[in-house]
């Protein structure tokens, strides 16, 4: 290699060099790095006021520090989502559901779960869970839900005892009475769903009048079980058979989305608090909510 050639190289890699530092100081590093990005998480929804069988926070993390440039938000984390991110160069995937939950004893390629442990450990992405943090806290999934029909006022069903600004449930009163009919075709139309389970209550009908109801995410019995307040209407993702028969038999009429339906339409809305939060736009901090994450029931 001639004296001349290999001077050309170190001037290109001197003046790269240079453009990559221009680049590199010219950004927000503090909204970059994964530790921060966290912070801005915790910040939002504190997990200490998740539930405390839950396991929220961050669950995988990479070897190597690292910046985060894109962030990938889904309900639950699935094969199909995973390669999604894959695509997407996805470095911080934020999934309400978490996908380590139960205790894990070994790491194969047998396992649905587990393989896509083992890819986001292999391709260095983090992986965080925020789960009941988010029901729990304002502006959150259970906010989110409970602006499915006009609401007048709203307290927390079941604040949580350290702070009672966070926790489980809404229950609201309606800015105006209307049937039950009309409250139906409004949550269809808020959550984008083409149909959901209507639970009428005993004695009543379709079009009875509703002045109050209360809302959960997910899994709603364990809730639906604690509200003393009178309430007309239950919206919910899931009830089961016996929570359902008891629910109409209290006088309350029952909606559910299925699970993962109820909790789903608010990534939406929080990719636009977390871009606020990171004080950045989406050519800093690539932020996008799955295309391919859907509820595992559908109607036929």
């Amino acid at each position: 290699m001639s004296i001349l050639h290999t001077c050309f190289r170190v001037a290109s890699n001197q003046f790269r060099n240079h453009l990559n530092l221009k680049a590199f100081v010219g950004r927000n590093i503090s909204t970059m790095r994964l530790p921060e990005v966290i912070d801005v998480l915790k910040d939002f929804a504190p997990l200490q006021y998740a539930e405390p069988w839950d396991n929220v926070g961050l669950l995988v993390e990479p070897s190597t520090k690292q910046e985060i440039e894109r962030i990938l938000l889904t309900n639950d984390l699935t094969e199909n989502v995973l390669e999604e991110a894959l695509m997407n160069r996805s470095n911080l995937i934020v999934v309400y559901h978490p996908p380590i939950f139960a205790g894990i004893k070994r790491l194969t390629m047998n396992d649905w779960k587990q393989r896509i442990i083992l890819k986001c450990i292999e391709n260095h992405i983090a992986v965080y869970s925020p789960h009941t943090s988010w029901d729990a806290c304002p502006n959150g999934v259970t906010d989110w839900l409970a602006a499915s029909l006009p609401v007048l006022s709203q307290k927390i069903a079941l604040p949580n005892p350290i702070n009672s600004n966070f926790g489980g449930g809404r229950v609201c009163m309606l800015k105006v009475e209307m049937t039950l009919d009309d409250a139906v075709r409004r949550i269809k139309a808020y959550t984008g769903m083409p149909d959901v389970r209507v639970g009428i209550a005993v004695n009543k009908t379709i079009e009875s009048p509703i002045g109050s109801f209360a809302v959960c995410a997910g899994s709603g019995g364990s809730v639906l079980k604690e509200i003393k307040d009178p309430i007309d209407l239950f919206i919910t993702g899931e009830l089961s058979h016996h929570d359902a028969l008891d629910a109409i038999h209290r006088q309350i009429h029952v909606v559910t989305l299925n699970h993962s339906n109820s909790e789903r339409g608010y990534l939406k809305l929080f990719k636009k608090i977390l871009q606020d939060r990171l004080h950045t736009t989406t050519k800093e901090i690539e932020i996008s909510v799955s295309k391919v994450d859907v509820d595992p029931l559908s109607t036929y």
